[in-house]
């Protein structure tokens, strides 16, 4: 692998990382009875601060895919996310959403003309059942709207991730997510006013704690996972893993939940999953680069 390649993949893996300490930022800093409105005021003012860092406004001859990456990746990315919360256990919501490698190979087909291989798709299963060894519990319980609500988040990140691969440079990855976050929460705010209302007035630890998931959490992790899509492709989608591993160990280590033999088996399959997947994601879309060569030369590619 390319050492540009590897350093892009790793820093693109930060992204995930930062997502990952989400839910104790969340739990122990800001108001948990306002999730909503948590989730709009967390992508607004990220994509509006990366809109004066240079970004600027969204060009109009390009507002409606723009909207449409922002609806998938974070306005209804974060509406179903948290309707997961508030029926399904933490750790079932997790597990049902980290299926979305395994959709991401699944949408590449139609919408990238790349077959999913065998090998990506058991690699996404695999870190799947990595995710469930983790988090999920014995009183494990499922919801049927929580459950379609975790499906409905991985396909709608899912879709999204694959849309910025399909549409190509749509503006410099800065631009890319200041856009789809400015509109994704500006679509969510109205909703998040309407249903939950005004949240109580906020404190100092409130501040501090939507300083850290505006600036770092979000705008940041997002420049970075827009940036690694147009280097490595849709396939970077199997970096997620690393964001319920990585709430997992905050949670063993702040909050002294430490890990069990079976959480740790799931930890060490999440990271060899997410590492496999990537290796076959390249190799897929080497084989794809090959034969449009090949094709537009007016040979049959070998094997």
């Amino acid at each position: 692998m390319p050492f540009k390649r590897l350093t892009v993949m790793l820093i693109t893996a930060l992204a995930p990382v930062l997502w990952g300490t989400t839910y104790l930022v969340f739990t122990q800093t800001l108001p948990v009875g306002h999730p909503l409105l948590v989730g709009a005021l967390r992508a607004l003012p990220a994509g509006v601060l990366l809109m004066l860092l240079g970004a600027g406004l969204p060009p109009r001859d390009k507002l409606l895919r723009l909207l449409v990456l922002g609806l998938a990746n974070i306005g209804l990315f974060f509406a179903l996310l948290f309707v997961a919360a508030q029926r399904l256990p933490g750790g079932v919501a997790a597990t049902i959403m980290s299926a979305q490698p395994l959709v991401v190979a699944l949408l590449a087909w139609p919408l990238l003309a790349r077959k999913p291989r065998p090998a990506q798709l058991a690699a996404a299963l695999a870190g799947s059942v990595g995710v469930g060894l983790l988090i999920l519990g014995p009183a494990a319980r499922l919801d049927a709207v929580g459950v379609a609500a975790s499906l409905a988040a991985a396909l709608s990140m899912a879709m999204g991730t694959v849309l910025i691969e399909r549409w190509g440079r749509i503006g410099t990855p800065l631009a890319v997510a200041a856009w789809q976050l400015a509109l994704g929460g500006l679509a969510l705010l109205p909703v998040a006013l309407f249903v939950e209302g005004l949240p109580p007035a906020l404190t100092a630890r409130n501040a501090v704690g939507f300083a850290y998931l505006i600036v770092i959490g979000t705008a940041l992790g997002y420049w970075l996972w827009v940036r690694g899509i147009g280097v490595l492709g849709a396939d970077v989608t199997f970096l997620s893993l690393l964001s319920p591993l990585t709430a997992t160990v905050l949670g063993a280590l702040v909050l002294g939940e430490w890990f069990t033999p079976v959480q740790t088996g799931g930890a060490v399959l999440i990271l060899g999953a997410t590492v496999a997947g990537m290796a076959f994601s390249r190799r897929a879309r080497a084989a794809v680069s090959t034969a449009q060569r090949s094709a537009s030369d007016g040979q049959t590619p070998t094997r």
